[in-house]
């Protein structure tokens, strides 16, 4: 969440009558959801589970290999929440007793609501009951093409080596936003991203899918009016993934993140000095489909993109196309080969897809070779080009040429493709 607590804020509780009319698969009006976990168990040969990472940051400074190294008591098949609490804290089957740092390996079958069916009763329950608190050394891998989590969202505090894959997530909705009459003419603010990595270190995000569907923001109810007298819909929806607070060695991989506006930070306030040298973090071969803004937006961090496919609308009924790549305060971004397909785009035009979302503080840093907008080479970028570091030595990654990406992307990006 990137807004200033200090603000004229106050919380507004969803009317029960406008989260009903989501239907019954937005789990939390409604903590119902159709689910074959059955069909999803006989994929379990599909294991990829002591896989390590092996492109990008993550592969840096000894590497992510999560939980590979696990004993037989700390690997899990889980389909129920209360089997993945239990597995998270390395629980071993036989004596009860847990190791949260003991190398654990959790094969998620099917869906697994955290609801468990009896819907979140306001803010506070759904910040206990959503919340998956990841312990270090653990690689949580979906099993199949059906690994699902709504109503729920991964937490990454503090730890080191982790890696989640294979596994799509609905992003949680607050059911009680906050209006901010500071935020701009005054915006809703919501809490909980479908994934959040603070102050974490060697982790590997891959083959990931997020979205807001089925609750879309089109489905929201209309709330405050701003100071200009337009009625805003009240926001419930966050970030998708956000990384802060001086992570480092961080590769998002083969991940597809659609239906979002404000979608994923690199630091979380230009006052965050402290990420200055961390946030180390790779974006390779993503899909970045009907995303608003923030695909990602950098602040400090030493940030690669490579071989990543954007498409969408700058006039989507939903979600209009503002920015894909913000570079914010002190950000050092090297670009390669990524595409650009965003319909009332300019060609080549950099300043349509690459901007400083806060022009109060300097423009980042942008290097950026072999990139396209709507078939044409990049061009005319404002940003100074001075990022201040290179590829490391050893640095694995997919060169993917420009004309390859976009359908190596959609071949490749997502759940089941492991």
């Amino acid at each position: 969440m990137e807004h200033d607590q200090s603000r004229n804020t106050s919380r507004r509780r969803w009317p029960s009558k406008a989260a009903a009319g989501a239907g019954a698969v937005f789990l939390i009006a409604t903590g119902v959801v159709a689910t074959n976990n059955a069909s999803a168990a006989t994929a379990l040969a599909a294991d990829a589970s002591t896989a390590v990472a092996d492109v990008g940051w993550a592969t840096q400074s000894g590497g992510t290999t999560g939980g590979a190294k696990a004993a037989a008591a700390q690997i899990y098949t889980v389909s129920t929440k209360a089997q993945l609490m239990k597995a998270i804290v390395g629980t071993d089957p036989a004596t009860g007793k847990s190791n949260k740092t003991a190398p654990k390996i959790i094969k998620w079958v099917g869906t697994i609501d955290m609801t468990e069916g009896t819907p979140f009763t306001n803010h506070s329950d759904q910040a206990k009951r959503a919340e998956i608190k990841l312990q270090p050394n653990t690689t949580v891998v979906g099993v199949g093409a059906n690994a699902y989590l709504p109503n729920g969202y991964f937490k990454m505090s503090g730890i080191d080596n982790v890696i989640v894959r294979n596994i799509k997530i609905t992003n949680p909705c607050d059911l009680e936003p906050t209006w901010d009459s500071g935020d701009g003419a005054g915006n809703y603010n919501s809490e909980f991203d479908g994934m959040t990595v603070d102050h974490s270190t060697h982790v590997w995000i891959d083959h990931m899918s997020f979205t807001d569907a089925p609750y879309t923001d089109d489905l929201l109810p209309i709330g405050n009016k701003d100071k200009n007298g337009v009625p805003k819909h009240i926001q419930c929806h966050d970030g998708a993934l956000d990384i802060k607070k001086a992570s480092d060695y961080v590769t998002v991989s083969n991940t597809i993140f659609e239906q979002h506006d404000k979608n994923m930070l690199l630091g979380s306030s230009d006052s965050n000095t402290g990420d200055e040298g961390h946030q180390t973090a790779s974006f390779i071969g993503d899909l970045y489909r009907n995303v608003g803004q923030r695909s990602p937006r950098v602040r400090f961090g030493m940030v690669h993109l490579a071989g990543n496919y954007f498409v969408g609308s700058t006039t989507d009924a939903v979600y209009p196309h503002l920015y894909s790549i913000g570079t914010g305060l002190k950000s050092k971004i090297i670009s390669e080969n990524n595409v650009f397909e965003i319909t009332g785009a300019r060609a080549g035009a950099c300043t349509d897809v690459v901007k400083n979302p806060n022009t109060a503080n300097p423009e980042g840093n942008f290097k950026d070779s072999g990139s396209l907008v709507n078939g044409t080479a990049l061009a005319g970028c404002t940003a100074p080009t001075s990022v201040g570091w290179s590829l490391p030595s050893g640095y694995p990654y997919p060169k993917t040429a420009a004309a390859q990406v976009k359908a190596s992307v959609l071949a490749n990006a997502g759940t089941g493709r492991i």
